[in-house]
């Protein structure tokens, strides 16, 4: 949005009426309203729990009322779609739920799970006038978008934004993750015809088999995807794109461009002794066996691995799931082992302090080095070098030093690692001269336009692990320019 259609918008009489309505010193004097959760000793006893309850319809317009309805939002300015923040949220505050759910679904694929799992405090929050400027709580716009997102679905009046006429041109997009979805919405609403192609038996990609159901519940997700049908979106599950068929045979069935989404799936190892030993796991093998095929239900017919003492490896939002899905599974003791400090850890803070609330257990400044195992070749011991933290790095954290001679031993019988995922290769080993990374990843220009003409690619597959709204980013902007490449060849 450029900024004199959001002048437009924001001089629109209903909204001068908004502002009128309440002294910027009146709203500035309401603290922000928080999120209601479920008790600890009820949700820690299982996996389809959703932790955040949501706000009441009372609760979301008191907090959309401390929104000062920026004349340039710096909100808008973090936000990776770039949703229209304060629109949304100045129709709730007049009580126009089904405005402000249109103006949240015209611009994103995936309202109710942005507003679930993406960090908000470090994006369109961070960017808030009263985080950067007045010292007081951003407005919760993660928690307003969820509420409005959910108030749509649960009303039974599903929101289809407007359509192109349609166009004729099919479009492959490739993963059904939040990227791939993202594209295909917005292709669709242009008037293209897209397929989604997935190689699990689940669409969805990460939002389904890699964020347990007590931070984003399926039913929202599937959703979600049932809006994307109503556009016209069509979607193959169990369909490997390079091995179901190529690109090459899809060309053959009349698609004029593909956008890779496929992501980053292939865990990542520290290659440490005794990292062979029964009872080491990677994270996404962990969260997929919960999440996908039910490992948690003692039923199963691939029942996940438990212990009394479970320690997962590292610190991003994919170790802090699977220690949480630890705890839910029975463990004693959930540990967290992260070789920098808690300040440092790249997780989101409200996980962090859902984990804490829950019982885990977070080991920090400890780096494993080798792993132990019992008679039966299965581990029993995680063997760590205690670090202390030196000069910043690259990515502005402190590097972890090792201190000489300082090292422990932590009782185990189940460890999870999740250090980092490296891009699926399937696709950039199966397309001859598509140009690939020192790290697999593909390259692409500005455009997401990759080194063969008709494929344009995105999200973890370009970046490496991300998250799911800087996927969705872009994909939006894949989608933009996939249209503009077609409308220029006209």
């Amino acid at each position: 949005m450029t900024k004199e259609e959001y002048k437009e918008i924001y001089n629109q009489e209903w909204r001068k009426e908004i502002r009128k309505s309440v002294s910027p010193k009146e709203r500035m004097a309401i603290p922000r309203v928080v999120m209601p959760t479920v008790p600890v000793e009820e949700r820690i006893h299982s996996q389809r729990i959703e932790v955040n309850k949501g706000l009441s319809l009372e609760a979301a317009q008191l907090e959309a009322k401390r929104c000062l309805d920026c004349a340039d939002p710096g909100c808008m300015k973090g936000c990776p779609v770039g949703m229209h923040i304060p629109t949304f949220i100045k129709n709730l505050e007049r009580g126009n739920l089904l405005e402000a759910a249109k103006t949240a679904k015209s611009i994103s694929a995936l309202p109710a799970v942005c507003g679930r799992v993406c960090p908000q405090e470090k994006q369109c929050e961070a960017q808030c006038i009263y985080h950067l400027k007045l010292n007081k709580p951003a407005v919760s716009i993660g928690n307003i978008e969820r509420f409005i997102a959910d108030w749509e679905r649960e009303s039974g009046n599903a929101i289809i934004p407007e359509i192109t006429e349609k166009n004729g041109i099919k479009i492959a997009i490739i993963g059904s993750g939040p990227s791939g979805l993202a594209c295909a919405g917005d292709l669709a609403k242009l008037g293209y015809d897209v397929t989604v192609f997935e190689a699990l038996h689940e669409i969805g990609g990460v939002l389904k088999y890699g964020i347990p159901e007590f931070c984003l519940p399926n039913y929202v997700v599937d959703a979600e995807i049932d809006n994307l049908k109503a556009l016209g979106i069509k979607f193959v599950p169990n369909f490997v794109v390079g091995v179901t068929a190529t690109i090459d045979e899809l060309r053959e069935e009349g698609f004029k461009a593909f956008y890779v989404a496929t992501g980053a799936g292939v865990p990542k190892f520290m290659n440490i002794p005794g990292e062979n030993y029964n009872g080491i796991l990677s994270a996404n093998e962990y969260l997929m066996r919960i999440n996908l095929m039910d490992a948690d239900d003692e039923n199963a017919d691939t029942p996940i691995l438990t212990g009394k003492n479970v320690v997962v490896v590292g610190g991003g939002n994919t170790a802090i799931d699977a220690v949480r899905a630890a705890k839910r599974l029975g463990a004693e003791r959930s540990i967290i082992v992260y070789r920098r400090s808690m300040d440092e850890m790249p997780a989101r803070l409200e996980e962090i302090h859902h984990s804490q609330d829950e019982g885990i257990e977070f080991y920090n400044l400890a780096n494993p080095i080798e792993y132990l195992a019992d008679e039966t070749g299965r581990v029993n011991k995680v063997r760590v070098q205690m670090m202390e933290l030196g000069e910043p790095d690259e990515s502005g954290r402190r590097r972890p030093v090792a201190i000489e001679g300082n090292i422990e031993e932590i009782d185990c019988s189940v460890v999870v690692v999740a250090i980092g995922v490296d891009p699926n290769p399937i696709i950039p080993n199966s397309v001859e001269g598509l140009k690939t990374s020192d790290w697999g990843t593909i390259e692409v220009d500005d455009e997401k336009h990759s080194s063969v003409d008709d494929i344009f690619a995105g999200g973890d597959i370009v970046r490496g692990a991300a998250t799911v709204i800087l996927a969705m980013g872009d994909g939006r902007e894949a989608a933009a320019n996939i249209d503009k490449k077609f409308k220029s060849e006209k």
